[in-house]
């Protein structure tokens, strides 16, 4: 598949498995798994067509291991990102480390030193192990800042938090107080 092609599939799949399956008239399950067969069928009806292969070449090939493919490879679905209110991933609950990281954009941080980080449309607030990861999220949303939260101490406060398949870290809401602001 061509990049573009590959691209253009991705992103269709992102607004389908994460926020708007109706697009395609497309039914997920309560952990946001729709049958493969009638995605691919859905998709082409749309005028989306794309084969099995190329489907199994963007979740192989997805840097940001974006999809998963079920065991029996019968059914597909986004590893986070939902905006879809009645989708739960049924992920265990993890204890995580001291500190993660979350990249934003600089015209948000007085609001986040306000009010801390929410989940807004999506389901989750999504952290990172990984500075760089953080920073590449912050720049798609104008001049990047990395914000450092203290996972660990708001776990032991009674936070929740989860991992996704392919390493997010998942939280309902982090407090500013939690909340350094490194370089901002």
């Amino acid at each position: 598949m061509n990049k573009n092609k590959l691209e253009s599939t991705s992103k269709f799949l992102s607004l389908i498995l994460r926020h708007a399956p109706e697009t395609v008239n497309l039914q997920l399950d309560q952990h946001g798994w729709a049958n493969v067969a009638e995605l691919l069928e859905k998709s082409a009806a749309h005028g989306k067509a794309f084969t099995r292969s190329e489907l199994e070449e963007v979740v192989a090939t997805s840097d940001k291991k974006r999809f998963a493919l079920s065991e029996d490879g019968l059914s597909i679905r986004a590893n986070q990102g939902h905006s879809v209110a009645s989708v739960d991933l049924a992920l265990p609950p993890a204890t995580p480390p001291a500190i993660l990281y979350h990249g934003t954009a600089s015209r948000f941080v007085d609001s986040i030193k306000a009010s801390g980080l929410h989940a807004r449309s999506r389901n989750h607030v999504h952290l990172s192990l990984q500075k760089d990861t953080a920073m590449n999220v912050g720049q798609r949303h104008g001049k990047p800042v990395i914000l450092e939260v203290r996972a660990q101490a708001m776990h032991q406060q009674g936070h929740q938090f989860y991992v996704s398949e392919n390493g997010v870290w998942l939280t309902e809401a982090v407090p500013a107080s939690f909340i350094s602001f490194p370089n901002a």
